[in-house]
Order: C-alpha cells, then structure tokens, then sequence
C-alpha cells in the first residue's frame, strides 16, 4: 500500500521521537564498541529517519527547533501548533529547501561543466550531455532498446565515488532505455570496447530531487563508462491461444460443416457450460538487476 506524503510524513515525525527516546536513555558519545546490540539498533533507526532530514538543511538554531518539537511528543506535552495545519507546511517547506539547495549546487557546479566542455576531445550536445571517448572500441553500437552489460565508475565534481561496478567487481546489466537520459543517450554513442567519460549536468541526471545521501539535488555527475556488450532486448513471450469452449469448432474446421450421422439439422444443441475465465499467463521476469547502491544509474 503507498502512503501519501503526509502520512509518511507523520510516520517519520512519529520514528524521530521514537529515536529521541533512544537517543536521551543512551549514554553521551557513547562509541559502536560500547554499546548493546538494541542500543546499536535504535542507533540505526535514528540514523534511518535522519536520512529524511538532508533537504531542509537545518542550521543550528533550527535544529534545535526540531529537537523541541520531539521533545515534546516523547514526553507528552501539548503540541505548540496545530498539525493539521502545520504538516502541509512541511512538506512545502521541504521542497522550498530541496530547490534552493539544489539551485546552489547548480551554481557550484557550472565552472566545472565549462572546464569539462573545453577539454581536447569533448563533445557537447544540445541536452548539456559532455561526451569524450577515452579508449576506441570496434564494436556495435547500441540502440535504446537494447540490453547492455557496462563497468562504470561513477564521481562528483569533488572526485567522490559514489557508485562503481569495478570496485564492486561486477559488470551492471540493463535496458539501455531504463537508465538515467544522461546514460541512454551517452552509451549510445559508444562501440563494444570502448571506454568513454560522461559529464552528466543534474537535467540529465538525478535532477533537481537528487539520490540523498550519496548525489545531492542539482549534482553534477561524472561516469567512466565501458561498454562490453550490447544485445537486442528480448520479446516477452507469446501469450498462449486461449482454450477452445466446449462445443466450439476445432481450429481450423468450418462453421458450416455438416453435423455428424443420425443428427438432426434442427436440433437446438443445449448450451454450453460457462467454463471458468482462462488464467492469464505469468508475465515474463524482467532482466536481473545487477546489484548497486541506492544511487546507481539504473534507475531514472
């Protein structure tokens, strides 16, 4: 069942105090060695609802703010606001953060899309796409529709890794049309042993909501990418013919044909029974997904 934002809202308000309880029964800085094993699990239900926090970008002081709130739900006091009319305020003031920070790191990243487009052998497209092969391969090229098996290794502008299959060791495989734009458009490019960078702005990439924690909103990011093979994507199998009802001509015999010995023309044949619906078949597996984080490039 998919809950809508406010609910899921609530329920993260709802985790955070639970992980404030924790956090006020815990001993202070206590180090990972210290601690109990429920001790370390409540510490990762409070890390998992900080990951909904990044896009407000609290300071300080508003921190403070959120922790008074908590504060006050884990302890059982009157709430200063009305939630009804304060929860839709979150959420807009999540996305007003989430636009704003991601506009700041369009801007920090602009130098480096203009230094990228003047390196020798660049190329830009209209999408913002900076293309440059690295090593030629002799290969066939993909279409969009078809499964490609790549290595990647995947940066920011600040040479963080943030996704690679070489240091994981394991090739990625996918429809070339089920990937970022910034992909579909790039590998397409590329021959079968070719290694090539792909500077991908954030409107080709993980756009303005970005893949927190790993790619912030509005990032810029970098892709060595090597192609190493490229196939026709399969056709779901046929579905079967649906089964014959009784009484009804066999495939291929002619409505009109003569009824059998000692029949009567005339008769009116009793009705059929009403079979059961055919079961429809199970669809096809999609392809394997090979394994990545959470900000692979698989995923639009």
């Amino acid at each position: 069942m998919k809950m809508s934002r406010t609910t899921a809202m609530a329920l993260a308000v709802s985790l955070v105090a639970v992980g404030a309880r924790a956090a006020a029964q815990a001993p202070p800085e206590a180090s990972p060695a210290a601690m109990t094993e429920d001790e370390k699990t409540l510490y990762a239900l409070g890390a998992m609802v900080g990951r909904n926090l990044p896009n407000f970008n609290l300071t300080a002081a508003e921190l403070e703010t959120v922790k008074q709130g908590m504060s006050d739900v884990v302890n059982g006091r009157t709430l200063q606001v009305d939630m009804q009319v304060y929860m839709p305020k979150v959420q807009q003031l999540s996305r007003a953060r989430a636009t704003a920070k991601a506009e700041a790191e369009k801007a920090r990243s602009q130098p480096f899309l203009d230094a990228a487009a003047k390196e020798p052998g660049a190329v830009t497209s209209p999408t913002g796409l900076i293309f440059k092969s690295l090593e030629p391969g002799t290969g066939a090229s993909p279409a969009a529709t078809d499964m490609v098996k790549v290595h990647y290794h995947g940066t920011s502008i600040d040479g963080k890794v943030f996704d690679s299959s070489v240091e994981r060791k394991t090739p990625a495989e996918f429809p070339l049309n089920g990937v970022i734009p910034c992909w579909t458009e790039g590998i397409q490019k590329m021959k079968v042993g070719e290694k090539a960078k792909l500077v991908c702005p954030s409107s080709i990439a993980y756009g303005d909501q970005g893949r927190p924690p790993q790619v912030p909103p509005g990032a810029t990011m970098i892709f060595e990418v090597e192609l190493l093979e490229t196939r026709p994507r399969p056709s779901p199998p046929p579905r079967p013919a649906p089964p014959a009802r009784p009484g009804a001509p066999a495939p291929g015999a002619s409505p009109m044909a003569s009824p059998a010995p000692g029949a009567s023309p005339m008769a009116s044949p009793a009705p059929p029974p009403s079979p059961a619906p055919a079961a429809s078949p199970a669809p096809s597996p999609a392809p394997a997904a090979s394994p990545s984080p959470v900000a692979s490039p698989v995923p639009r």
